[in-house]
């Protein structure tokens, strides 16, 4: 191979520049093609599977793993050998089953450790929580639902507690918000990837005039009997991406008109101190 020292040199005796490589587009995190050469398939496979162990889903066997990931049984072995060996999986020998493995929390916690926004809106919520007895949450899309990343709970009475790393469905209030958020191809291209349900249409027509009239969205017991939540999007001043921040309780504590007007007002006052300039400002 011919070095650059041996390259003639051009007129005027300098020799020629070395030949640059172009230059590689960088990509926002969390876009990119599944179809890329740079899309590790068999990586995408051994996620699919982890995503299966949801809370409150203490064990799965190959069955049930490979009917939820639609991957093949003889993919699901081999993928769950590699998990359990690494120690992202635990194997129960008497049950024939898996269950998450302690190798996770180091990824979980080293997450959630990262995020300059959670430590930042941590008193903002408390403050919420504590001043009107309701749970304040603080979600963000993981690419099939919204998992929270930090919940304070204002009063011990409340009977749903969701812990950190509670994943809750698109047609939840925070999930809803979200999808409002997006601009509407965006939005509708994602709903078409996800599972939802049949009524998810007229859900997002309500959840999106909400939005446009006031920057918020809200659930008034329609996705679980007596509970009422409100929740606003924003851009993470500290540049980490779009989070939602709900606020939600039984709706004796948190009734429609106080959600749409006290509680709204001020969940939208919060997000703004935690915002770039964008949506929240919507």
């Amino acid at each position: 191979m011919q070095s650059f020292s041996s390259i003639p040199p051009a007129p005027g005796g300098q020799p020629p520049a070395p030949p640059r490589r172009p230059a590689r587009r960088k990509r926002a995190p969390g876009q990119g093609d599944p179809a890329s050469p740079d899309f590790v398939e068999a990586l995408a496979r051994g996620l699919s599977v982890m995503r299966c162990f949801t809370p409150g889903v203490k064990s799965l066997g190959n069955l049930e793993l490979a009917q939820q990931t639609g991957l093949a049984k003889s993919t699901v072995s081999r993928i769950v050998y590699t998990l359990t060996t690494l120690g992202y999986l635990r194997y129960d020998a008497e049950t024939g089953r898996y269950s998450p493995g302690y190798g996770i929390l180091a990824l979980g916690f080293g997450c959630l450790a990262s995020l300059e926004v959670r430590q930042l809106a941590r008193p903002l919520m408390e403050q919420l929580a504590r001043e009107t007895g309701a749970a304040v949450a603080l979600g963000v899309f993981d690419g099939q639902s919204m998992t929270y990343v930090d919940a304070v709970h204002g009063s011990s009475a409340l009977y749903l507690r969701l812990p950190v790393g509670y994943r809750v469905t698109m047609n939840s209030t925070m999930g809803r918000t979200y999808l409002a958020s997006l601009p509407a191809s965006q939005r509708d291209a994602l709903l078409g990837d996800l599972a939802v349900p049949d009524n998810m249409p007229a859900i997002m027509n309500s959840a999106c005039a909400d939005f446009d009239a006031c920057g918020c969205c809200f659930g008034i017991g329609d996705w679980q009997a007596g509970i009422n939540a409100v929740a606003a999007p924003f851009s993470a001043i500290t540049g980490e991406g779009v989070f939602v921040m709900s606020c939600g309780g039984p709706d004796y504590i948190l009734p429609e008109q106080r959600l749409r007007t006290e509680i709204s007002a001020r969940l939208a006052a919060l997000v703004k101190k935690l915002s770039l300039p964008g949506i929240a400002e919507r």
